[in-house]
């Protein structure tokens, strides 16, 4: 929230908390209170639930964990928003499990973007190099065969060919294959969910709240 107040002030909200972890006192973690996309996976979703329980069950009021859930929604419709107003048909989204180095896409926020994008009828190419269905065990596959089979022809490990179906490129993960497209690519329009670091003063590349 306070990377989406800076991106309507215009202040880099990442060099502002580069600052505020400066701050050896607190013994703030520069790792934490970095603004950017919504969180997903299968453990934070339900361990949040599960403390929210323990603290009704003791009859407790928690307001601001009450809200976290509130404000990860709201920033999906924010990212999502900020995708259409673009213009563009052709949307690449690059990375889609809900973090990097994995292949598990159980509530990843960008599966759910990518899926109101199509609703609204975009046309969706998606890169994912960690994600091989032939591969896939467990309760993340039950989730893909249940919930996200559709998308699985939409996915592919050609990074190139998702580059060149693509208008607008989408990155969600802060992977270093994906550092400098803006500046390789400079005809295509990117928007930075990941908080990429080596294009921020190009024209084609949007940070989603920096």
């Amino acid at each position: 929230e306070i990377g989406n107040i800076c991106k309507k002030l215009n202040i880099d909200s990442h060099k502002l908390m580069d600052l505020f972890t400066k701050d050896t006192k607190l013994n703030i973690s520069p790792l934490y209170f970095k603004p950017g996309f919504a969180y997903g996976g299968s453990c934070l979703p339900k361990d949040l639930k599960g403390l929210k329980t323990i603290a009704h069950d003791q009859y407790l009021t928690t307001p601001v964990l009450d809200a976290v859930e509130v404000s990860n929604e709201f920033q999906k419709k924010l990212t999502f928003e900020k995708i259409i107003e673009y213009g563009k048909k052709n949307i690449g989204i690059l990375g889609l499990s809900f973090k990097p180095g994995t292949d598990d896409l159980r509530y990843s926020p960008i599966v759910e973007i990518s899926e109101w994008l199509i609703g609204k009828g975009y046309n969706i190419s998606i890169y994912d190099k960690n994600i091989i269905f032939s591969n896939l065990t467990g309760t993340n596959k039950e989730y893909i065969e249940n919930h996200i089979s559709h998308l699985q022809s939409l996915i592919t490990d050609n990074l190139n060919k998702v580059i060149e179906d693509s208008e607008l490129l989408v990155i969600t993960h802060n992977d270093n294959e994906f550092v400098n497209l803006p500046e390789i690519y400079g005809d295509k329009k990117f928007i930075d969910l990941a908080g990429m670091t080596n294009c921020k003063s190009r024209n084609n590349y949007d940070g989603l709240c920096w």
